[in-house]
C-alpha cells in the first residue's frame, strides 16, 4: 500500500465528511448572506476534493498492477461519493432550492433533521474506519520495515564473521606457503650437497683405482 495514496485518502475522507456536514446545515439556513458564505466554502471544498481525486488516481496508476487494481476500485467509490456531493450542492444552489427546502421542512420536519444527522454520522463513522484501517496498514508496514532491518543487520554480522574466518584461513595458508618455500630451499641445498659429494667420492675412487693400476704396473714391470 502506498503511503502517499493513504495520505490523500485521509485528506479526502475528512474533506468529504466536512462537505456533507456543510450541505446538511446549509439547507437549514434562512439568511441569504450565510447561505452564500456556505456555498462559497462548499464550492472551494469540492474543488479541493477534485484535486485529491486526481492525485489519488495518478498515484494509484503508478503502482504495481496488483495494488493498482485494488486502489482504483476504492477510488471509484470516492468518485461516486464526490458526484453525490456535487449533485447535492447543485440542488442547494438551484433557484428552486429555497422553496424545495421549505417544502421539505414543512413535510418532514424533524425527520429530515434526524436523517441528515444519521447520514452525517454514517459518513463520519466510515471516515474514522478508513483512517483506522490506514493507520493499521502503516503500523504493519513499519513493523515489516523493522523486521527487514533486523534481518539485514543479522546478515551483515554473519558476513563479517565469515570474512574474519576467510582472512584467518588466508593467513594460515600464507604461513604454509612460506614453510613449503623454505622446505624447497633446504631440499635443493641438500640435493646440491649430495651431488657434490657424489662427484668428490667418484674422484677419490678414480684416484685410488689409478694408483692401484700404477702400483701393479710398476711391480709387474720389475
Amino acid at each position: 500500500m502506498s503511503e502517499v495514496f493513504e495520505g490523500y485518502e485521509r485528506q479526502y475522507c475528512e474533506l468529504s465528511a466536512n462537505l456533507a456536514r456543510k450541505c446538511s446545515s446549509t439547507s437549514l439556513l434562512s439568511a441569504q448572506e450565510e447561505k452564500l458564505q456556505k456555498f462559497s466554502e462548499i464550492k472551494t471544498g469540492l474543488d479541493d476534493a477534485d484535486v485529491l481525486i486526481r492525485k489519488m488516481d495518478l498515484e494509484a496508476r503508478s503502482l504495481q498492477p496488483s495494488v493498482k487494481a485494488m486502489l482504483l476500485a476504492k477510488l471509484r467509490e470516492y468518485k461516486s461519493d464526490l458526484n453525490n456531493l456535487k449533485k447535492e450542492f447543485k440542488r442547494l444552489t438551484s433557484p428552486s432550492a429555497d422553496q424545495a427546502a421549505r417544502d421539505d421542512l414543512l413535510e418532514t420536519g424533524r425527520a429530515d433533521a434526524h436523517l441528515a444527522s444519521a447520514d452525517q454520522r454514517e459518513r463520519l463513522t466510515m471516515s474514522v474506519e478508513r483512517l483506522n484501517q490506514s493507520s493499521d496498514r502503516i503500523r504493519e508496514s513499519h513493523r515489516t520495515v523493522l523486521e527487514t532491518e533486523e534481518l539485514g543487520i543479522s546478515i551483515i554480522q554473519d558476513l563479517h564473521q565469515q570474512r574474519e574466518t576467510l582472512l584467518s584461513s588466508h593467513k594460515r595458508l600464507h604461513g604454509v606457503d612460506n614453510a613449503i618455500d623454505k622446505s624447497k630451499k633446504v631440499l635443493t641445498a641438500m640435493s646440491r650437497r649430495i651431488t657434490r659429494n657424489k662427484w668428490i667420492l667418484s674422484s677419490v675412487i678414480g684416484a685410488l683405482v689409478l694408483a692401484i693400476v700404477i702400483i701393479l704396473f710398476y711391480k709387474l714391470s720389475h
